[in-house]
């Protein structure tokens, strides 16, 4: 597929051979976001584990101090009198045979899912629907637990969750690229450092092998590893 001048005079902005620094990089993205809508600064992290192994399947959460930029439409499945805390605590959506209904039924307008312990009988029975769409409740993730309402601010204010793929690689946004520079790199920090403590003990030769920095119809822009301390 032919590439777009667009696109083209955003890829001569970057160097592919070389490695930036966090600032440089977050300053070149935001320069080639050159789209007709407020495009998503993404972070791809390639790193140096098996996902096949199960200490080596990185899952985790972080809190990013500024958030994505978005707002994140929240489902909690849970039974009274939880439902009523979930819904102060300022979720979309609250409910559970209803919903259950719903999903089955093909409805997707969600983003994050969070259910009490007490109902994982009945959404187990989702899994094969929300397991591929990354959105199955997990307790390793915070999105199963007795305290719903605490868990929809946390995801409110910013909490994202996050997952290796199969190739070894961690996918995520971490903001807009409206956001103000220094927002943008304490949200990619924050994010690497949750990473580098999340190293597998397991995980042998070098652990972050490569970072890339992009916008949502931008070209990719590699940043300098050294940039986070991997001990």
């Amino acid at each position: 597929m032919a590439q777009s001048k667009r696109f083209k005079g955003a890829v001569e902005k970057v160097d592919p051979k070389k490695e930036y620094s966090v600032e440089d990089a977050v300053r070149i993205v935001k320069e080639t976001a050159t789209a007709k809508f407020v495009e998503s600064v993404d972070i791809a992290v390639r790193l140096g584990v098996d996902p096949r192994k199960a200490d080596q399947a990185l899952r985790g959460t972080v809190s990013l101090p500024h958030g994505i930029g978005k707002e994140v439409r929240i489902l909690v499945l849970t039974k009274p009198p939880k439902d009523e805390e979930a819904r102060a605590a300022g979720a979309d959506h609250v409910g559970l045979a209803d919903y259950v209904q719903k999903i089955q039924g093909g409805w997707a307008d969600i983003d994050v899912i969070i259910a009490s312990p007490d109902v994982m009988g009945e959404v187990g029975r989702l899994g094969k629907i929300l397991g591929p769409r990354g959105l199955m409740p997990n307790p390793k993730s915070g999105t199963v637990t007795p305290d719903v309402a605490k868990a929809v601010q946390e995801v409110k204010a910013g909490k994202i969750e996050f997952r290796v793929d199969k190739a070894g690689v961690l996918h995520s946004t971490v903001g807009k690229a409206d956001f103000e520079d220094p927002k943008l790199v304490e949200n990619i920090m924050s994010f690497l450092n949750v990473i580098v403590r999340m190293k597998p003990t397991s995980a042998k030769g070098t652990y972050i092998r490569g970072i890339a920095l992009s916008s949502t119809m931008g070209p990719g822009v590699r940043i300098d590893r050294n940039v986070v301390a991997v001990h």
